[in-house]
């Protein structure tokens, strides 16, 4: 029988291959982990939660002003962008601390070095060129921003990454991109009193959510004072002598700006990376192939997470992990499930969704029963605040089962989360219907809308 230096190694600290790592020493494997740059990945180092932090501080200005109708006098008030910072690198230095205490604890040997494939056993730690054999093998290395390289003067564009670092807070910004980076930084930079303008080449922004979600955002953004250009792109940036930039946009007219942020996707890191020499087949855009197990072309190798583009969400690459154990080492062999997986999009305001969109239903089922209600949350009544809430169901009107539900407002994200629940347990209207409200919630809405809004047969809409 083959000996190898480790039963598992990882190549990614990140959500994904931390979890994988951090079990499987858990459970008396020989576990190796190489990350070339800080623990923690994408989500907690650079994403998911310095965002978090940063849209928090961006509320602040909307809270103040909220404060007057409920009889508060708050003041003058002032931001501090480098205070921001510097607490978020503190509260990110402490994540990425238990990150690794996690490991250590399990006995996991950490390699702070990029990691490349040798062949399909075999993996060298770049820093030094010490190399190791494993019998099973993990890549788990995420992805970057799309830099945009065909775009002249995207070297003086920033992205999501550099955007938490950034030494002062820019008086202007243009943002190109429609998902939910761009749609989050936007709302988080004109929080923060950043004139912000979003560029989309797109129809409408968020194009994968649900048409009155985007719509409302849409209109909502526009009101705070948002600009936002659809069906453009930025076709130049340049830095004339005055230090400021210039971005010609597709329209012909031209914006300044202090930065440029690019959120038009992300790109799989799997360049020189060792994936050929081992043989694992990736897609055209560099994706890794995997199976239904997130097993590669090579039976003994395995990715999760953002480097297979299945579904670019911290959660799911966590969810792949513990499914990649249980295949792997527990003789269990585990799909992940990526049906309906809730989502959020922390915008202001804010975005909980869970299963299918009213258009992608619409074309699974022959009649839907749409439940919808527009209000205005109880919050906003004495503060003043124009924004609306939304709250949808979307119903199989064969089975009665609930299929998709969309909420904008108030703890939207928190509310997608318990409804994700009920979904995935398939449970119907009627047992919507039975539960009671509680009084007064904006979410006890979801269980009160007892009559369709208007219904929806081979894809056209009944009032």
């Amino acid at each position: 029988m083959t000996s190898y230096d480790y039963d598992l190694f990882v190549i990614g600290g990140g959500s994904g291959g931390v979890r994988a790592g951090r079990l499987a020493g858990a459970m008396g494997k020989k576990v190796g982990l190489a990350e070339e740059y800080r623990m923690g990945g994408t989500c907690v180092i650079r994403g998911c939660v310095p965002k978090k932090l940063f849209v928090y501080a961006s509320q602040f200005p909307e809270h103040f002003e909220a404060a007057a109708g409920y009889g508060w006098s708050v003041g003058a008030t002032t931001f501090d962008w480098p205070t921001l910072v510097a607490n978020k690198d503190r509260e990110i230095a402490r994540l990425e601390g238990l990150y690794r205490s996690g490991l250590d604890n399990s006995n996991v040997e950490i390699f702070d070095s990029r990691a490349v494939l040798i062949d399909d056993h075999t993996i060298e730690i770049l820093k030094t060129g010490n190399r190791f054999s494993a019998d099973q093998i993990l890549v788990a290395t995420g992805g970057h921003p799309n830099p945009h390289v065909a775009l002249p003067g995207h070297e003086l564009c920033i992205s999501s990454n550099e955007a938490f670092h950034l030494e002062e807070l820019p008086k202007a910004i243009v943002i190109e991109g429609g998902g939910y980076i761009a749609v989050e930084f936007a709302n988080i930079f004109h929080g923060l009193g950043v004139e912000t303008t979003l560029v989309y080449r797109g129809k409408e922004i968020l194009s994968r959510f649900d048409h009155d979600l985007r719509q409302l955002l849409h209109a909502s953004m526009v009101a705070k004072g948002i600009r936002i250009r659809c069906v453009e792109v930025i076709k130049e940036v340049k830095r004339p002598d005055n230090g400021r930039l210039t971005v010609r946009l597709s329209a012909g007219d031209e914006l300044v700006a202090d930065q440029v942020m690019l959120a038009i996707g992300r790109v799989p890191n799997t360049k020189t990376l060792g994936l050929e020499a081992a043989g694992v087949e990736v897609d055209e855009i560099g994706a890794i192939k995997v199976d239904a197990y997130s097993r590669t072309t090579k039976g003994n190798i395995w990715a999760v997470g953002d480097v297979t583009n299945r579904v670019q969400l911290t959660p799911v690459a966590i969810h792949e992990a513990m499914c990649f154990l249980e295949t792997a080492f527990k003789n269990n062999p585990t799909r992940p499930d990526h049906r309906q997986i809730a989502t959020a999009v922390f915008s202001q305001p804010e975005i909980g969704t869970v299963g299918l969109s009213e258009e992608e239903a619409g074309k699974q089922f022959k009649e839907l029963e749409v439940y919808r209600a527009l209000f205005r949350p109880m919050r906003n009544t004495l503060s003043g605040a124009k924004d609306k809430m939304l709250t949808k169901l979307i119903v199989d009107a064969a089975s009665r089962k609930v299929v998709g539900a969309h909420i904008l407002g108030p703890d939207a994200g928190e509310m997608a989360q318990l409804l994700a629940i009920p979904i995935k347990a398939g449970c119907t209207k009627d047992d919507f219907d039975r539960t009671m409200a509680v009084h007064p919630t904006a979410s006890e809405e979801l269980v009160t809308m007892y009559k369709p809004s208007y219904r929806i047969v081979d894809c056209q809409r009944m009032d």
